[in-house]
């Protein structure tokens, strides 16, 4: 069977600061009460994603990378990566905050969970009025420092706070403390991981378990990186019809296409898969003469043997975020 744009099904994740905008505005279908994050393309364990449509239906990425290598990953990616599946695709909807936390890097990651690091970033899609993130420190600090903040609980007192709107575009490398505030919803990419250290959690009772989450402060302090820096947010181009450069990183590369009308893309000099997130509006894909929709809230991954499409949009200024390695 040749390969084609793959569409997945995601993996709904219940969290206790969870709301509904993943099902009213971005179409999500689910029946639990609390899904913060929906997975939409997921090598993780136990939370595979899997193909929801054509002659790959039911197959994981794994099963799909042991078959085709190469062609599906890229050749590079193939060389580096084997059968692992290197980038996790969400979408994060926060009612409440999220925990304050921080993740390790590979090195740490890797000796202590067997598993990659946590290089992450986000692209706000919708946040309510006076909606914020915390991402960093706005004064630097030592650990004793920062220990102090910590006991006291007035650690949210020398996190910086920023007030975000959508569009607004965030690198979140390992070692930076972070959080989600109540109200936004956005698209996160990052490494295949799943460590988080919790630093703070609000003094929160789960009420599906009756219990507090827990703390890792003894596994966060030898990660965290206790610098300020005078700016977080990415800032960028917005040139319609080509791909501007939102973050790259040694991890992934994402760019924003504004789709105006109708584009080609030619991947023939890149060798990797690409995956296209679909942040605003509505489009059409077109490879070998078949024409794959997508919609604002949805995500689909083209193998590295694909070199040309077409897209158009259904939808005037439709929005895709283009992440490949």
């Amino acid at each position: 069977m040749k390969l084609h744009p793959l569409k997945f099904s995601p993996v709904f994740s219940y969290r206790l600061w969870g709301g509904e905008k993943l099902k009213t505005v971005l179409n999500k279908e689910y029946s639990e009460n609390n899904i913060g994050e929906s997975w939409e393309i997921s090598d993780v364990e136990n939370s595979e994603t899997v193909v929801s449509e054509g002659p790959f239906t039911g197959k994981t990425l794994r099963n799909l990378i042991k078959e085709f290598k190469g062609d599906f990953l890229g050749n590079k990616v193939y060389q580096q990566f084997g059968t692992e599946f290197p980038l996790l695709i969400k979408f994060i909807d926060a009612k409440t905050p999220l925990s304050i936390q921080v993740h390790p890097s590979n090195e740490i990651a890797k000796e202590r969970h067997n598993s990659f690091g946590k290089n992450e970033m986000w692209y706000v899609m919708e946040a309510d009025e006076d909606a914020e993130l915390i991402v960093g420190f706005d004064k630097e600090l030592d650990k004793e420092g920062y220990k102090k903040h910590l006991d006291e609980g007035s650690i949210l007192e020398v996190l910086h706070h920023e007030k975000v709107s959508e569009g607004d575009t965030f690198y979140i490398p390992t070692g930076r403390v972070h959080a989600i505030g109540a109200g936004v919803l956005l698209a996160e990419i990052q490494q295949t991981s799943d460590i988080t250290y919790r630093i703070y959690d609000y003094d929160r009772v789960d009420a599906k378990t009756g219990k507090l989450r827990d703390l890792h402060n003894d596994l966060a302090i030898d990660v965290i990186d206790f610098k300020s820096h005078k700016e977080y947010k990415t800032y960028y181009e917005t040139a319609s019809n080509i791909s501007n450069e939102l973050v790259h990183s040694p991890y992934f590369k994402t760019n924003i296409l504004i789709v105006e009308n109708t584009i080609t893309k030619d991947f023939s000099n890149l060798d990797s898969f690409v995956i296209y997130i679909c942040v605003d509006g509505s489009l059409e894909l077109k490879f070998d003469n078949e024409i794959y929709q997508l919609k604002k809230g949805e995500t689909i991954l083209l193998p590295a043997s694909i070199d040309k499409i077409e897209l158009n949009t259904v939808s005037k200024n439709s929005k895709i975020l283009e992440v490949y390695l």
